[in-house]
């Protein structure tokens, strides 16, 4: 696909005789905000992390502009981690670390930033997200909604190319979910980065979105844009949307329906 920033190609990936994905294909666009949904525990979390090289697949291509990222050597593999960052659903904050520390660690390893243009810089980004009291308290001293938004300032401090947001919003109240939203789709504007982002926040999560893939039975079930998917014939992807348990329609209720779903 000619604007594909992402490409999976045949991806299977199996934990023992758990077959969680079965040959997906996605192609996830750039300068844009993609997001995954699903069922829970049906595989959306595994796709960042084999882009991320925290997991391998069992078989099948994974392509960053074209190369293969399987194939890179370690220095490739060294320059592609520069290039994005990834704000994890349990956030992976140091609880040893201040609220400032925990910010400011990623422009201290990647950067040569002084101290005070760290603090500049860090100070600018909690401002927004309502944490400019909080920078010398601990993660446990803080709120579970603050300890999102502290993961989310740290995943967007080095204004990467790519963010890989990990169900970004969950445990937040709906005032605070929405500013995340909005939060996400401020910088990802300004800054000009591809967001893929795994969510059960629907419909909200539609608002910040041009592109939505739904994963279903190891599959890409749906591809295309948020009003698409809205619109979408299929009997499996209506009883999602609608939060009712797609485990009862399962492979067999989809016979009579469309068959695996792109939309351009």
């Amino acid at each position: 696909m000619a604007d594909a920033l992402i490409e999976f190609r045949n991806i299977r990936k199996s934990f023992g005789c758990q077959v969680v994905l079965d040959g997906i294909d996605l192609a996830i666009e750039r300068d844009l905000v993609t997001t995954i949904i699903g069922r829970s525990g049906i595989g959306k979390s595994v796709l960042l992390k084999l882009v991320v090289g925290l997991l391998m697949p069992d078989s099948g291509e994974i392509l960053y502009q074209n190369s293969n990222l399987l194939e890179m050597s370690r220095s490739e593999r060294k320059r592609f981690k520069r290039e994005f960052s990834y704000m994890f659903q349990h956030m992976a904050l140091f609880d040893s670390m201040t609220v400032f520390e925990n910010v400011a660690l990623p422009l201290e390893e990647k950067t040569r930033m002084s101290a005070s243009a760290i603090r500049e810089k860090v100070m600018s980004c909690l401002d927004p997200l309502d944490l400019r009291d909080v920078p010398d308290k601990y993660p446990s001293q803080i709120s579970g909604g603050m300890r999102k938004r502290v993961a989310l300032a740290r995943a967007l401090i080095t204004e990467p190319r790519i963010v890989f947001f990990d169900e970004p919003t969950t445990g937040l109240d709906p005032i605070r979910k929405n500013e995340v939203l909005k939060m996400i789709a401020r910088y990802q504007k300004e800054f000009d980065f591809t967001a893929v982002m795994v969510s059960h926040d629907i419909p909200d999560v539609f608002s910040i979105s041009q592109r939505v893939a739904m994963l279903d039975d190891g599959k890409i079930l749906f591809s295309g844009t948020p009003e698409a998917i809205q619109a979408c014939a299929d009997l499996a992807v209506q009883r999602f949307l609608q939060g009712q348990d797609s485990e009862e329609t399962g492979a067999d209720s989809r016979k009579d329906t469309a068959t695996r779903v792109k939309v351009p």
